[in-house]
C-alpha cells in the first residue's frame, strides 16, 4: 500500500486547490472572526466586567463592523473559489502522511531523529508500548468558543509543545542495592515511587553517586540498603528546523515559548516523601524541603487488591510515548502548527484526515474533515480512512470516521515483521442518538477486520510472509460513558466482548479509580485548575471532581448547563468518554498482553475540555532472554 504524501496526485490539481483556497480563505477568516467577536469566553466576560472600558471591549465594538464590511466585499471572490474548490474535494486523498527527514549529518553518522526508534530492536521476550489519546478541541475559533475555548492557533502550538515536553522528559530509573538484591531496576511511567526512606543519591550514571542523607527513619529498614536514582535526558535536537514531506518547515526552537515553561518545569520536578520530602529539580540535585512548602496530595496509586496494573493521575504525558491519537484537530492552520511541533518527537504523522465537500450526489456537504490525527515513533506501513455515513444534525457537517494504521515495531529472527494495529476514531456526539453510535461501532469492527485481513501479509522477494501481530488498539472519543443510564445500549455493544477496557468493571460499572475525562467548560479558567499541577490536585480530590467534571446526565439536570452549585447526588467519577481499548485476539500462540500502567493526564489544562488518557501495554512472547 502506498501512503499518500500529498493531497493530490497531480501538481496541477494541487495548484488549483491552493488557488481556490486563497480565494475562499479571506471570507472564511472574516466570518470566523465576526462570529468569534460575538461569542465571549468566561475569561473575556470576567475581564470586561472588571473593566467595562477595557481595550478588549473597544476592539470588539470597532472590529465587528469592519469584519462585516470586509466579509461582504470578499463574498464574490469566495464564490468563485468555492466553484473551483468543491469539485476537487471528491478526488482529494483521504489523509496526508508526513515524516521527519533525517538531516544529512545525522544520516551519515547513523543518528536517528528525536523520538525515532529502530524496528530491529525487537527483543525475543517482547517489549512494551505506550499509547495516548486526547480530544484537543482545535475547531475554528468561533466554534471553539461554544466550548469556552479561544485562540485556536495559539492552543494548537502549545498543545504540541506540552505533549513533546512531556514525552521527552528525562527517563527516571530506580536502582536498589541491598544485601539480598543488587540489580533491581524500574522505569518510571509518570512519577517516582513513593516512600523514600533510605539513603538516596542522584546522578546520570549508576556507578557514580553523591550521597545525601535521607529522612531519619530506619527502624525497620536494613542500613546497607540504598536507593539510587538515575536520570537520563534525551539529547537536544541540534537542528530545530522542521522537515516534512511537502517541504513544510518551521524555524521555532523547541521549548522557546514562555507559555510552555510550566510543562518543562513540571516534567523535571516531582515531590515525594513522608515526614520530609525529596525534591528532584532541573539542576540534577536532591534536597529536602518541608512538607508545608508544597501542596499535599496522595502518593501514586499502586496495585490494590486484585488490580493487575498501576494507575494514577499524572500532571504530564508519559515519558517515551510511542503512539498518539488526537481528535477534533479540525482547523487547517492549527493542524500545520500542531504537526510541526509533534514532528520534533514523532517521526511519522497521519493528519488532515477525512474529506470535504460532497462525496457523491446523495451525500451531505462536509464543512469539516474528521479531525483525526495519529502520530507514531514507529514506521507506518499502511493506513486507511473510512467515513461514518449515518451522522445526524450538526455532527453530519463533519466527516467523522475511523483511521486505521499498521505500524512496524520489529523484525523477528525468522525475518518476519512484527506489526501493531492502531485505530483512531471519533463517534457521533449528540446525546440520545445511541442507535447512531451503535451503528458506527458495528462499522468500526467491520472496517477494522477488513483492514487487518487486507494488510496481514507482505512480500519479501518471491516469498509471502505472514506478519506477527503484537497488539491491536482502539483509541478515541466514543462520546458515551460506561456509567450513564442513557448509554446502556452502547455499554452492551459487542465491541467490549472483543476489546478490553482497562477502566471497566462491567456494563454500567467502572473501576473505583476510573476518572471522568470530560471537563465542565464553565470552569476551565478558574485558578484552581489553571495549571497541570493544580488540575491534578483537584482531580485527586472527590469534591474537586464533582466541581469540575461533567457527570452522567440525569432527568433533573440538563447536561448543557453548568454543574456548579447543583444539589442532585453525583455518582461515580464523571463522564469517561475517552477510551483506550486493546484486544488479544489474533496474536501468536503463547503471546500475551499485560497492562503495566494507566494514567489520566492533566498537562493540557486550560487548552482543552478533555483529559487525555495514556496506557502502557507489555507484549510478552513467552521466550527466554538469551
Amino acid at each position: 500500500m502506498v501512503l499518500h504524501i500529498t493531497p493530490y496526485s497531480s501538481s496541477c490539481l494541487h495548484f488549483l486547490d491552493g488557488l481556490s483556497w486563497s480565494l475562499v480563505f479571506p471570507c472564511y477568516w472574516l466570518l470566523d472572526q465576526l462570529l468569534a467577536s460575538c461569542l465571549a469566553t468566561s475569561l473575556e466576560k470576567r475581564q470586561r466586567s472588571q473593566d467595562p472600558c477595557s481595550l478588549l471591549t473597544l476592539c470588539v465594538l470597532i472590529m465587528a463592523p469592519l469584519y462585516l464590511l470586509l466579509l461582504l466585499a470578499s463574498l464574490p471572490f469566495a464564490l468563485l473559489g468555492f466553484v473551483i474548490w468543491a469539485p476537487l474535494q471528491a478526488i482529494r486523498q483521504p489523509y496526508l502522511y508526513t515524516y521527519h527527514r533525517l538531516e544529512k549529518r545525522q544520516a551519515e553518522q547513523g543518528d536517528a531523529a528525536p523520538g525515532f526508534v529502530g524496528v530491529r530492536d525487537w527483543r525475543p521476550q517482547g517489549k512494551s508500548f505506550c499509547f495516548c489519546s486526547a480530544n484537543v478541541c482545535l475547531l475554528p475559533d468561533s466554534l471553539a468558543r461554544f466550548n469556552n475555548l479561544s485562540d485556536t492557533q495559539r492552543r494548537a502550538r502549545e498543545v504540541g509543545k506540552r505533549i513533546r515536553n512531556g514525552a521527552c522528559r528525562p527517563q527516571i530509573k530506580i536502582y536498589i542495592d541491598s544485601p539480598t538484591n543488587t540489580s533491581i531496576s524500574a522505569a518510571s511511567f509518570s512519577s517516582l515511587p513513593t516512600g523514600f526512606r533510605r539513603t538516596s543519591s542522584l546522578d546520570q550514571r549508576p556507578d557514580q553517586t553523591h550521597i545525601v542523607n535521607g529522612p531519619a527513619d530506619t527502624e525497620n529498614e536494613p542500613l546497607a540498603e540504598c536507593v539510587q536514582i538515575s536520570i537520563s535526558a534525551p539529547e537536544p535536537d541540534p537542528h530545530p528546523e522542521e522537515a516534512e514531506t511537502g517541504n513544510h518547515q518551521s524555524g521555532e526552537r523547541a521549548g522557546g515559548d514562555v507559555g510552555s515553561m510550566t510543562a518543562s518545569r513540571e516534567s523535571l520536578t516531582r515531590y515525594q516523601g513522608s515526614d520530609g520530602c525529596v525534591m528532584i529539580s532541573s539542576n540534577n540535585t536532591l534536597s529536602h524541603v518541608p512538607r508545608t512548602s508544597i501542596f499535599k496530595r496522595p502518593g501514586r496509586k499502586r496495585r490494590h487488591g486484585d488490580e493487575a496494573f498501576d494507575h494514577d493521575i499524572s500532571a504530564f504525558f508519559p515519558a517515551n510515548l510511542d503512539f498518539l491519537a488526537l481528535q477534533e484537530v479540525f482547523d487547517h492552520s492549527s493542524t500545520t502548527r500542531l504537526r510541526q511541533q509533534l514532528h520534533r518527537y514523532f517521526p511519522y504523522v497521519l493528519s488532515d484526515v477525512g474529506r470535504y465537500g460532497w462525496k457523491g450526489c446523495c451525500s451531505r456537504f462536509k464543512f469539516l474533515n474528521s479531525g483525526l490525527l495519529l502520530a507514531s515513533r514507529y514506521p507506518i506501513l499502511d493506513a486507511r480512512y473510512e467515513c461514518y455515513p449515518n451522522g445526524r444534525g450538526e455532527d453530519a457537517l463533519a466527516a467523522k470516521g475511523a483511521l486505521f494504521a499498521k505500524v512496524h515495531v520489529g523484525t523477528s529472527h525468522q525475518e518476519q515483521r512484527v506489526v501493531g494495529y492502531l485505530t483512531c476514531t471519533h463517534l457521533h456526539a449528540i446525546e440520545g442518538d445511541a442507535s447512531v453510535r451503535c451503528e458506527q461501532l458495528d462499522l468500526l469492527l467491520q472496517w477494522g477486520a477488513e483492514f487487518r485481513q487486507a494488510s496481514s501479509h507482505h512480500s519479501g522477494g518471491e516469498k509471502i510472509f505472514e506478519d506477527l501481530v503484537a497488539f491491536d488498539v482502539i483509541l478515541g472519543d466514543l462520546n458515551f460513558d460506561n456509567c450513564s443510564s442513557e448509554d446502556k445500549l452502547e455499554q452492551q455493544h459487542a465491541l467490549f466482548s472483543i476489546y478490553k477496557d482497562p477502566c471497566r468493571q462491567g456494563p454500567g460499572e467502572d473501576k473505583p479509580w476510573a476518572l471522568g475525562t470530560l471537563l465542565d467548560p464553565s470552569g476551565l479558567y478558574d485558578d484552581e485548575v489553571s495549571s497541570p499541577e493544580s488540575l491534578q490536585k483537584v482531580m485527586e480530590n472527590e469534591e474537586g471532581r464533582k466541581e469540575y467534571l461533567v457527570f452522567p446526565p440525569s432527568k433533573s439536570h440538563c447536561p448543557s448547563k453548568s454543574q456548579k452549585g447543583r444539589n442532585i447526588p453525583l455518582k461515580g467519577n464523571g463522564r469517561r468518554i475517552d477510551y483506550i481499548l486493546y484486544s488479544d485476539e489474533g496474536l501468536q500462540q503463547d503471546w500475551k498482553l499485560e497492562i503495566e500502567e494507566f494514567s489520566f493526564v492533566t498537562q493540557l489544562a486550560g487548552l482543552t475540555d478533555h483529559l487525555p488518557v495514556a496506557m502502557r501495554l507489555a507484549v510478552s512472547t513467552g521466550e527466554e532472554d538469551s
